[in-house]
């Protein structure tokens, strides 16, 4: 059975991952899905400094501390970004990669240059949607029941994940067993990047034909696909 570990993205927590987790552990796969720094339940710990180079040391820290071997890490959205730098930090506990919808930064790029955000609410350490835009964008095609489920638990994410620049020093060098899966409903990362994850990685290339959070619209679809 395998070793996996779900990365949430941007105004997330672990929690967006209850279905997934749970489908996967029912066929025997041992699950982490931790809630990143600043953020869901963590939100009290947010501060100044919090990057996705510090997000990417914290889950390099769960794999050292679990010792957790051959690692499929799955990271979803800006949970993308965090799994390019963690898995580059820990290589040798990394077995695969899932990136579900996500992002993959080149070196320098940054999430704004690459995703487009209509309307947010900011403060000098976090940024989030208007619950009018959460609700009518980002969760739009989700059931009412689970939609619900992710308005009550959103949360503003920490601005320097979204605003620094991205530091990976070898990850785009090393040859990774990679799949890259694109939400064809989705607007953001927007097809091109996906694309260009998948070339860069020579990875292999899905769709669903879903919104940006298939964990909580197709979970079981998705839970199959992580466990290979």
């Amino acid at each position: 059975m395998a070793q996996i570990v779900l990365v949430h993205g941007a105004y997330q927590g672990g929690w967006i991952w209850r279905d997934v987790a749970a489908a996967l552990r029912a066929k025997g796969h041992e699950v982490c899905a931790p809630t990143l720094d600043g953020c869901a339940e963590r939100a009290g710990s947010l501060r100044a400094g919090i990057t996705t180079e510090t997000h990417a040391a914290e889950l390099a820290a769960l794999l050292f501390y679990q010792d957790l071997q051959d690692v499929t890490l799955v990271g979803t959205s800006t949970g993308g970004m965090a799994i390019c730098r963690a898995a580059e930090s820990a290589a040798a506990r990394v077995g695969r990669l899932v990136f579900a919808d996500a992002l993959a930064l080149l070196p320098g790029e940054a999430v704004s240059g690459i995703v487009a955000r209509p309307s947010a609410i900011t403060t000098d350490l976090a940024t989030g949607p208007s619950r009018a835009d959460a609700e009518g964008r980002l969760f739009a095609d989700l059931d009412p029941a689970t939609r619900a489920f992710a308005l009550a638990r959103t949360t503003p994410h920490p601005r320097a994940v979204l605003e620094a620049p991205v530091m990976l020093d070898g990850f785009w060098d090393h040859p990774w067993n990679a799949t890259v899966v694109r939400c064809k409903r989705s607007v953001n990362p927007p097809e091109s990047h996906q694309r260009r994850t998948a070339d860069r990685l020579r990875a292999r290339y899905l769709e669903f034909d879903t919104g940006h959070y298939p964990m909580l619209s197709q979970p079981r679809e998705l839970a199959r696909l992580i466990a290979g």
